[in-house]
Parts: structure tokens; C-alpha cells; sequence
């Protein structure tokens, strides 16, 4: 009897030890030195025992503030942001406080996407980022914070993920999104050194239906796709491109973290299946900003680079055009509300799918975000775009809005990257000359031209830009696909 009375005295006292040891637990983006959107209503959330009363007291004005957490013990409430700056303590309590030191105040960012967007300042193996071991050197800036979700393929919601935030350095910043990086590193310094916060939950090769609730998805689309949404537990037969698994696992946790917008990088994987991508992109964006409750947040996203997908296949096969998914996404840019496209028609790999130029690709989608999102005055993000054409005699004459300032040449008054059709609808290469606001085309092979095209191929080295701005791949036709032959 007293070994039973001792024993229970000591599991009462473990309990009591445990009791007294348990205390708030939050997912893993609420942590040290993560960073805040500015002069918003900022969301917390966490998990603690059930029916407990957490409070948070935020170091910047000294407010406290309470939640009860659920049956399932999760609790969230939202607190005051003050205009961008920094370091502030966090303390959250349930009775045992837990203290989130060097918190920032500033501009969150999510950026997603795939192995474009994935890809680290370091690079790949044998696929470098240009400039990347120089900006890394002199990255040291503790007002830029960067968090990285680890990857995690899933076929239910989670509710946290795998991460870390960490100040730039060099040693972060060579691990972290080269193209992210980019796009922070000169919102910080257009924005007077405001603090920023970079979210990246990418992977590469990932397929857009992996980024999408299953409730989204729609029959036409999953007719022509091969990894269909598997069922709860089931084997998911690629983890990158399954539908909703990313969605599951990378995306959902994030959802109701308050930020400022979205950056976005993808495309490559739905090349061969172009003609639903401005449907599924508008639909993804759509249901994000649903879930995400803050209205139409910014979405900026790049169009895929030119590249020789014919290094795909085997010879002989057919090599579906690209030019139809950078088609789509100048679609997308069009019908999704609050939106941009960073056009990288001169900032393509012909013999690799992942461009070295990632600072193209983040300052351009900046630049989306300050004219749009801030506001900020005398600069450009978009380029001209295709209006009409019209024939005479064997020339076609291009016209295009969006085209103050008139298109140019790289360098000279002349394009090489257009070409020409007559009624057989066969492209001939074309010379091209431009005459002020107007690109004027003829190919010596199409005396009687009905239609023309601007870099409307896999490969192909962008060279016509509105203020150093490249112009997207465009075309007159609405012809239907044609694939190229690899020989």
C-alpha cells in the first residue's frame, strides 16, 4: 500500500511538472524575428489547452490582448500593427509566457511557385545565379527577413510547417530564393529602408493544381491532367505535382497570416497543357484570396522565361509550343483583378529551364508591386502591348497600346524575333524595322502575309522593350496549337 501511495504521489507530481511546463504553442512562422505587415490588424494564432485564456502584450504599445482558445485548444485574435520599424517583443501567455524577441514591423510578402522561384541564391548544380556570390557579400541588412517553408506534400490541410525565420546575411541569403531575395532587397530600398518580410513556399516542378483546393478543380481540367487528387492517406504518386497536395501542405498552414501580397513564379509544368492555364491561374488566385479573408491582396507573377523545351524529347517527337503558356499568363495578367506580370522574354537559358538572371525576375516583379501597390511615382512596369495589324502591299504594320513612349530595338531600330504567315499558315522569319510607335514586318518567303508573331516560340532572345520593359511574346492569329518536331 505505501509503494502504491508513493507511486501515485509521484505521477501527481509529473503531472503537476508537466502541467506547469505546457505553454502556448504556435505555429512555426509566429516565432523570433519574424516580421508583421505595418498599420493593419495583424492575425495570431496557436494552439494551448482547452478552454484557456491566452493573452498577448505587444512590445511596441504596451497593449494586451485575449482569446479562449476552442475545444481543440486553438485559439487566434488580431493586433494592432504601428507604421514599419523595429525590434519589438511579443510575450503570449496561458499562465507560462513565451517571449518573441526581435520582431519587425513591415511589409510581408508570400512568394511561391516553382523551381524558379525555389531556386537559391547559390544556384543548382551546374546552373549558377548570375551575381549571386557578390549581392551575398554585401547582404548583411537585419531590417530584411526571410523564411523559408520546408518541403511537405500531404492529402489532407496541415496546420503548421517546417522553418525558420532568419536575418539576411550571406549565409541565409545563399540559401534562400534568389528571385524572392531580389524582389525584397530593392522594396527595402525604394521604401526608405522599410523592413521586409519574405514567406517562400515553393517547389520545383510543382504542377498549378498542386497549389489548389480540390474544391477548385475543375472537371475539363483534370481530364487532360495525369495526377488526380488522391484520397486522404492515400499514396501520392508525385509529390510535387499531385493536385492539392501542395496546397495541403505548404499553402494552407500559411493561410490568414497578414501580409501585404503575393509574388508568384510558375508555369513550366503546365506548358503542355496551355489552354486552361489562365482559367486555373485566375481560379487559384481567386480562391487564396477567399481563404485568406483580406479582399483582393496583390498577386504579381512572372511569365516563364524562353527555353529549348525540345531538350525534353526524344527526337522525332512532337515538342509542345511554350509560346501558348506565356499566351495564357498575359491572359491571366488581364482578367486577374489587382494583378501584373513581369515579362523575361530577354532573361531566358536556350540549354537550361532555370534562367541565371533571378535579379530580372525580382525587380521586375517590384516593380509591379511599387507602381501598383505603393504608389510610387515615375516608374514603369509594363511594357506595350499588341493592339492590331494591318497589311500593305507585303508588309504588316504593328500598332500597340500602352505605347507612350514608343517601342525599341535592343540597341537599333530592328527586331529579329518576328515572324510572318500567308494563307497556309506556315511562320517564315521576317525582317523588322521600327517607325516610331509602329514595328513594321515582311519576309521575302510570304508575299501575301494575313498574320504575324512576335516571339512566339520555345527559344527565342527577346529584343523589343517599352522603357527597357521587354514586350511578351504576342501574336494576330487565334490558330489553333501547333507543336514543333524535334529532328
Amino acid at each position: 500500500m505505501k509503494g502504491l501511495k508513493t507511486w501515485a504521489a509521484l505521477a501527481l507530481f509529473q503531472l503537476a511538472a508537466v502541467t506547469l511546463k505546457a505553454e502556448v504553442k504556435l505555429p512555426a512562422f509566429f516565432a523570433d524575428n519574424m516580421v508583421l505587415q505595418q498599420q493593419t490588424q495583424a492575425n495570431l494564432w496557436g494552439w494551448a489547452a482547452p478552454s484557456k485564456t491566452v493573452t498577448v502584450k505587444t512590445g511596441w504599445n504596451g497593449k494586451t490582448y485575449t482569446a479562449t482558445t476552442a475545444k481543440d485548444g486553438k485559439w487566434k485574435l488580431a493586433v494592432e500593427t504601428p507604421v514599419a520599424g523595429g525590434p519589438y517583443d511579443i510575450t503570449i501567455s496561458d499562465g507560462q509566457p513565451l517571449t518573441l524577441k526581435n520582431v519587425m514591423i513591415g511589409e510581408v510578402w508570400v512568394c511561391s511557385g516553382q523551381s524558379n522561384m525555389e531556386m537559391p541564391m547559390k544556384g543548382f548544380k551546374m546552373q549558377p545565379v548570375e551575381g549571386a556570390n557578390m549581392d551575398a557579400a554585401y547582404s548583411k541588412n537585419p531590417r530584411i527577413r526571410l523564411f523559408t517553408v520546408g518541403l511537405n506534400s500531404q492529402t489532407t490541410p496541415q496546420d503548421t510547417v517546417k522553418g525558420r525565420w532568419s536575418e539576411a546575411c550571406a549565409e541565409s541569403v545563399r540559401e534562400f530564393s534568389a528571385t524572392a531575395y531580389y524582389f525584397g532587397r530593392m522594396l527595402n530600398r525604394v521604401l526608405d529602408d522599410v523592413p521586409v518580410g519574405l514567406i517562400v513556399t515553393a517547389w520545383g516542378g510543382s504542377a498549378c493544381e498542386a497549389w489548389m483546393n480540390p474544391a477548385w478543380l475543375k472537371p475539363e481540367w483534370m481530364e487532360h491532367y495525369k495526377y488526380p487528387v488522391p484520397a486522404p492517406g492515400a499514396k501520392i504518386p508525385s509529390p510535387n505535382r499531385t493536385a492539392t497536395v501542395l496546397y495541403n501542405g505548404m499553402l494552407h498552414p500559411l493561410v490568414g497570416y497578414t501580409m501585404r501580397g503575393v509574388i508568384w513564379y510558375q508555369g513550366e509544368d503546365n506548358y503542355d497543357r496551355a489552354w486552361s492555364y489562365a482559367d486555373q491561374l485566375s481560379t487559384m488566385v481567386k480562391g487564396w484570396r477567399a481563404e485568406w479573408g483580406q479582399g483582393d491582396f496583390p498577386f504579381y507573377f512572372c511569365q516563364i522565361a524562353p527555353y529549348d523545351y525540345s531538350l525534353l524529347f526524344k527526337s522525332g517527337e512532337e515538342v509542345p509550343n511554350s509560346a501558348f503558356l506565356r499566351e495564357q499568363q498575359a491572359k491571366a495578367a488581364e482578367i486577374i483583378p489587382n494583378s501584373g506580370m513581369a515579362v523575361l522574354m530577354d532573361a531566358g537559358l536556350e540549354t537550361c529551364i532555370h534562367p541565371r538572371q533571378k535579379h530580372k525576375a525580382g525587380e521586375r516583379l517590384c516593380l509591379q508591386a511599387l507602381c501598383k501597390t505603393y504608389g510610387v511615382k515615375g516608374l514603369v512596369c509594363d511594357p506595350p502591348v499588341y493592339k492590331e495589324m494591318e497589311v500593305k502591299g507585303d508588309t504588316v504594320i504593328v500598332t500597340f497600346d500602352r505605347n507612350k513612349m514608343w517601342p525599341a530595338g535592343r540597341g537599333v531600330f530592328t527586331s529579329k524575333c518576328f515572324q510572318v504567315a500567308g494563307e497556309d499558315r506556315v511562320f517564315h522569319p521576317a525582317e523588322a524595322w521600327i517607325v516610331q510607335k509602329r514595328v513594321y514586318v515582311k519576309s521575302k518567303d510570304v508575299p501575301h502575309p494575313v498574320a504575324v508573331r512576335y516571339g512566339f516560340e520555345n527559344w527565342v532572345d527577346g529584343d523589343l522593350y517599352g522603357e527597357e520593359i521587354p514586350v511578351s511574346s504576342f501574336r494576330s492569329d487565334d490558330w489553333p496549337e501547333t507543336r514543333e518536331v524535334k529532328k
